[in-house]
């Protein structure tokens, strides 16, 4: 459901796909081919959120913002089930594992991955191509080149399982 927060109102991609039940409140920015699935809530009400092209927010996730913080997520990344995003910045091609949560001023670096359950504290720097882990969480690696490219899979794979509830062709 769509719903307008005062004079904040949702801007959404015509090939963006919204699942039934998720909710898009107030100023959020839905890029071309995204996929926002079951139940999630992104709630931009007061600050903003933007989703980029080809990212997706699985079942139970949410998005929320604070004064100071928007939330912003990048091109072909992929949000995990259950999965709390609060004003950060998750740039281009990472992957974040179900069930993690990442607080304000949070800034993930591109083509990173995120472990299932991670809790990464506020303002926490993770630079390109890591993986974290924990609680709270901490970088456990580098991730080669390839490593970090093999995330715009599944970004890939949710657009094209997306335009099958759409009932077009990927």
């Amino acid at each position: 459901m769509i719903h307008h927060y005062g004079d904040r109102r949702p801007t959404i991609a015509p090939s963006a796909f919204i699942a039934e039940g998720a909710q898009i409140i107030g100023g959020v920015e839905i890029g071309e081919n995204a996929s926002i699935w079951f139940n999630t809530v992104l709630r931009g009400d007061i600050n903003d959120i933007r989703v980029g092209r080809w990212s997706n927010i699985q079942d139970n996730s949410i998005v929320h913002v604070a004064d100071e913080w928007p939330c912003i997520v990048g091109d072909f990344v992929t949000v995990g089930h259950g999965v709390n995003l609060h004003g950060c910045v998750i740039e281009d091609e990472v992957m974040v594992g179900m069930g993690a949560i990442i607080m304000n001023g949070v800034v993930v670096g591109s083509q990173s991955i995120i472990g299932a359950g991670a809790l990464i504290p506020p303002n926490t720097k993770i630079p390109p191509r890591s993986q974290v882990v924990g609680v709270p969480a901490k970088v456990t690696k580098q991730l080669s080149e390839e490593e970090g490219a093999g995330n715009k899979y599944w970004a890939e794979k949710y657009m094209r399982v997306s335009r099958k509830y759409l009932g077009s062709p990927p």
